[in-house]
């Protein structure tokens, strides 16, 4: 590879990360504008392993709005991220996978802790907006609840 060719996957690698990160700054923000930015027109995301929705980017942020509202703390850890850019022969293409874990504590306003963990698939498209999401898709793969004392 040239380093014209490596500099341009470094610099998609950054942009992708930019976007998956914003990914879970919008949720722990409640910034849904925001979110359904970080889509392509057609986005898609799929919650259904998680116990939620699949449906249009629009229509998930809005499920998640009314889900996370009654979390006062939510913090979505996104990590050990693998990405797979689309290869033309040693060019870095258009499309793109990653894989990662995440980990998720959110407190209820009523006290209670909850922490999940598992698993996003994001399908990245490269557009005139630069990187965006096409598909995301959540595996859970563990919960866990604690009552606060007094409560249980």
């Amino acid at each position: 590879m040239t380093q014209r060719v490596d500099l341009a996957t470094v610099m998609d690698r950054l942009a992708i990360d930019e976007v998956i990160t914003g990914y879970a700054v919008a949720m722990d923000d409640a910034d849904w504008p925001g979110f359904r930015a970080l889509f392509t027109p057609d986005g898609r995301a799929d919650y259904t392993a998680a116990g939620g929705i699949e449906g249009p980017a629009a229509e998930i942020a809005d499920w998640l709005a009314g889900t996370l509202r009654p979390f006062t703390v939510r913090q979505h850890l996104i990590v050990n991220r693998r990405l797979r850019i689309q290869d033309l022969g040693g060019y870095p293409g258009d499309r793109a996978e990653l894989r990662a874990d995440y980990l998720s504590p959110l407190r209820h306003e009523s006290g209670e802790d909850l922490m999940s963990g598992g698993g996003f698939t994001f399908g990245l498209l490269r557009g005139e907006e630069g990187w965006q999401l096409r598909t995301v898709t959540v595996q859970e793969k563990w919960r866990r609840a604690s009552v606060p004392a007094g409560l249980g």
